[in-house]
């Protein structure tokens, strides 16, 4: 289950091809019938629905109820992005019936997806997260601005607000008092962000945690990886990434999810700290994540599969990670490459060489959703150049002139 706009989610095509490949019939709810996971071969139907995140409660449940009834047997409901981990725990007696899902306390997945929530389990619980601020007017920001040590990092307070008119297109890093205080002008009387303390890559390593816990938050599946390259560079989602084994992040992460009393799958994002020694727990997004297939273990277990056995009353086979494995989203990776050799940052963490490398979206035995994301990921770009030409050609723009389009789209926007 997706709410929003976001095609091209290699995350929604793993999901299906993980268990399809098993035999496991399987359902999507897509934007119309020709993205890449309504093609998957290993889809058993595909639901059309486009949605914005700005729809009643009431109405996403029962257009997910319907769904439900059409399939006709139970199912096991598996959530793409936050706003459907919110939906599923907030209306779990609604669902019951025809879905099958993890339990876990309704307003739960709200907190965790919420930067200010998080950040108060984490204080309360004592996990290490960077210095924030949650400022309530204008005035609070010009407060943190003359006492803060810049750069710092604003962020939106929610993660539903991307759906509907976000304070910032995502991790913005602000360099002085005097930007942070230009770009909070254009906040309103209730500005929304998260100010956060930024953590220099120069000093600063990213990691992964991807988990399933039961009803009583007992791992049945934990997986731990560092994130070599992201898009946008640094902030944004994972391009690259390798299979590490790390016993102490996978502690504190099994420790927090204990105190928190959580069930389901997570996608945990942490920073490691070389200045103070400490893994700072940075977003913690309560289902699964775009890159969960870059984790499974020597059983052949992923976090999707794990949930799936468990809801169906069967076990779960224990096993070691594949250590040294590495995960490549092909539309994203090349960019990002480009940018991480040119800035000459690396981490220290991932292996010289994979054993072995999954791509995201190109797969032998499925091949459709590759060559759709292409054509969906190229065609806004040739799209946007031909505006550009036609706009300088129209307006006689001399030679040597460069205009400014304003309406740069996004190629494979998406959510982490």
């Amino acid at each position: 289950m997706k709410i929003g706009n976001y095609p091209l989610h290699h995350g929604g095509v793993g999901a299906i091809r993980s268990l399809g490949r098993l035999g496991v019939p399987m359902y999507a709810i897509t934007e119309d019938r020709w993205t890449p996971a309504a093609l998957s071969r290993y889809l058993r139907g595909a639901y059309p629905w486009p949605t914005t995140g700005t729809e009643p409660p009431e109405q996403l449940v029962e257009g997910l109820l319907r769904i439900g009834r059409r399939i006709g047997r139970p199912s096991v409901l598996i959530p793409t992005d936050e706003e459907a981990a919110v939906l599923i725990a907030e209306h779990q007696e609604e669902l019951k019936g025809e879905f099958l899902f993890p339990r876990t306390e309704p307003e739960l997945p709200r907190r965790l997806a919420s930067k200010r929530g998080l950040h108060e389990l984490c204080t309360q619980h004592g996990v290490p997260s960077p210095e924030a601020g949650f400022p309530q007017s204008y005035a609070d920001i010009e407060t943190f601005a003359a006492c803060a040590r810049f750069p710092v990092v604003v962020k939106n307070l929610e993660a539903f607000v991307r759906r509907r008119r976000p304070a910032v297109g995502g991790t913005t890093r602000v360099d002085s008092a005097e930007r942070l205080l230009a770009l909070a002008r254009g906040w309103g009387p209730s500005p929304g962000v998260i100010l956060q303390e930024y953590l220099p890559r120069e000093e600063a390593e990213d990691w992964i945690v991807h988990a399933y816990f039961d009803q009583d938050s007992t791992p049945l599946a934990m997986f731990t990886g560092v994130k070599v390259r992201s898009w946008p560079p640094h902030a944004g989602m994972t391009a690259s990434a390798y299979v590490v084994d790390n016993p102490e992040l996978a502690d504190l992460a099994g420790q927090f999810i204990k105190q928190i009393g959580f069930s389901g799958i997570i996608d945990l994002d942490l920073r490691f700290d070389r200045r103070d020694g400490r893994y700072k727990l940075l977003d913690f997004n309560p289902r699964m994540g775009a890159q969960f297939r870059l984790f499974e273990n020597e059983a052949g277990i992923d976090v999707v599969r794990a949930q799936h056995l468990h809801l169906t009353g069967r076990g779960v086979p224990e096993g070691e990670q594949r250590a040294g494995h590495r995960y490549l989203v092909e539309n994203i990776d090349l960019p990002a490459f480009a940018a991480y050799r040119r800035s000459g940052y690396t981490t220290p963490h991932a292996p010289t060489h994979a054993c072995d490398t999954e791509l995201a979206w190109l797969a032998r035995d499925d091949l459709k959703p590759f060559f759709t994301m292409l054509l969906r990921f190229v065609r806004p770009g040739v799209k946007h150049l031909f505006q550009m030409w036609r706009t300088h050609r129209g307006a006689g723009a001399p030679r040597g002139t460069v205009r400014r389009d304003e309406g740069t789209s996004r190629p494979g926007e998406g959510n982490s």
